[in-house]
């Protein structure tokens, strides 16, 4: 679970000590595409990462799933090939292909060799996805039996209800608080998917990020061979202002004998100046683990929960800020009761001095595990890339995790965690 919450909170960050001087290149295309590039030679290998502004809350709210399904099925049949071709071409080139959906963005990963011939082949490759999909008809409709057999999956559990649940509570007349169901994902078509791909995924919605054995120059010409054939698009920046949620609680029965709770409500923007002090603060109200006052408070001291945690999940617009927690149907109200006493309580008197240096310490120097590898660097590129962060981020992480103080934790939290707003959703509750 923890892997989870440090992976939704510092999905932006990197370990700033291994990266201390790494220069990060921009420049826009002639395509109109942003790139991102950081030049290395250690390996002989290349990492691309192309995101586009085509997360599901692009979705129309009839046919939620076109965007996953969209970028799902850019390797499905491109350029004449069909789905084995291709992924037999990138087996012999040694090339590996994969690909990303969340609520703001969707792309395709590629990791080759650099050397000319592997590399050449793999670049001409995901230029071709990436602009020449087929969405072939029977592809799509397997992928949609697939996907409709998960939605029904999904929807009988008490974790994927509350989630589920929880989001339209938070964003009742927004896109983030949309799911694909059974019945959307039935109306799809081809055609839909054509137009999501005619719409999104053009030069000036995306986002190329590269690091590896190449050159600048040779960076500057693949980042134009990837997107100058792609679509003229729509513009940018469509989606309707978040508005907050009045608070209530939201109860939906379930026979489980553990009740799923989520508390919270939309809190930040991934571009906002509040984020190192919410991210340092939230350390220690629920994301430090065993350390977190929620942990102690709520499982350790009265036993309600194995697991109790929270988290901000920065978004394009304001992503949620979360508590979440699983306990014994007839307990549900103590806990709840716990959880906001410790929410309260956090909000009123903030870290303490010792609970705010641990958070630091832990937060600086924890960031060298989650950028060992190339492949990991290329995640935390693009969303420099993506969010419009400074190209010192990684940098200047340390010294604005250092710089955070308690008083600055209790105003981040009045700013975005506002108790009128506050939404739960508990399902199977007595």
């Amino acid at each position: 679970m923890m892997k989870k919450l440090l992976a939704a909170l510092f999905v932006c960050l990197s370990a700033a000590s291994a990266w201390a001087g790494v220069k990060i290149e921009h420049w826009i295309a002639p395509s109109g595409a942003r790139v991102y590039f950081v030049e290395t030679h250690a390996l002989p290998i290349l990492d691309v990462e192309v995101n586009f502004t085509a997360g599901t809350a692009y979705d129309a709210a009839d046919k939620a799933g076109v965007a996953g399904l969209t970028r799902g099925l850019l390797d499905a049949g491109a350029g004449g090939l069909d789905e084995e071709k291709i992924a037999g071409r990138l087996v012999d080139i040694g090339a590996r292909l994969s690909g990303t959906t969340d609520h703001d963005r969707a792309g395709l990963n590629l990791r080759t060799l650099s050397s000319k011939a592997e590399k050449e082949s793999a670049l001409d490759l995901m230029r071709v996805l990436l602009a020449q999909p087929a969405f072939p008809e029977a592809v799509l409709a397997r992928e949609k039996a697939r996907l409709i057999s998960a939605i029904q999956e999904a929807d009988t559990r008490p974790d994927s209800i509350a989630a589920k649940r929880f989001a339209r509570a938070m964003y009742p007349d927004h896109p983030y608080g949309l799911h694909s169901t059974v019945e959307s994902v039935g109306r799809i078509t081809r055609d839909d998917l054509a137009s999501f791909h005619r719409d999104h995924y053009s030069a000036r919605r995306a986002v190329v990020s590269l690091i590896g054995d190449v050159t600048r120059a040779e960076a500057e010409r693949i980042a134009q061979q990837l997107t100058e054939a792609l679509p003229a698009g729509k513009a940018d920046g469509d989606l309707p202002a978040v508005r907050m949620p009045s608070k209530g609680t939201h109860k939906v029965a379930h026979p489980a004998a553990q009740s799923h709770i989520h508390i919270g409500l939309p809190a930040i923007r991934r571009t906002d100046p509040d984020y190192y002090a919410l991210l340092v603060g939230n350390y220690t109200l629920g994301g430090g683990g065993f350390v977190s006052r929620l942990m102690k408070e709520v499982r350790e001291k009265r036993g309600y929960a194995y697991s109790v945690h929270s988290y901000f999940a920065p978004r394009r617009f304001e992503g949620p800020f979360q508590i979440g927690l699983q306990t014994k149907r007839e307990q549900a109200g103590d806990a709840l009761k716990v959880a906001g006493e410790v929410l309260a309580g956090f909000m009123k008197d903030g870290p303490t001095e010792k609970e705010l240096a641990a958070a630091k310490k832990n937060l600086i120097n924890g960031q060298a595990l989650r950028i060992d590898s190339n492949a990991k660097l290329i995640g935390y590129l693009s969303a420099i890339g993506f969010y419009g962060l400074p190209l010192t981020y990684l940098d200047d992480f340390p010294a604005k995790v250092g710089a955070v103080t308690a008083k600055d934790v209790r105003e981040a939290f009045a700013r975005h965690v506002k108790p009128s707003s506050l939404v739960t959703v508990v399902v199977a509750s007595d």
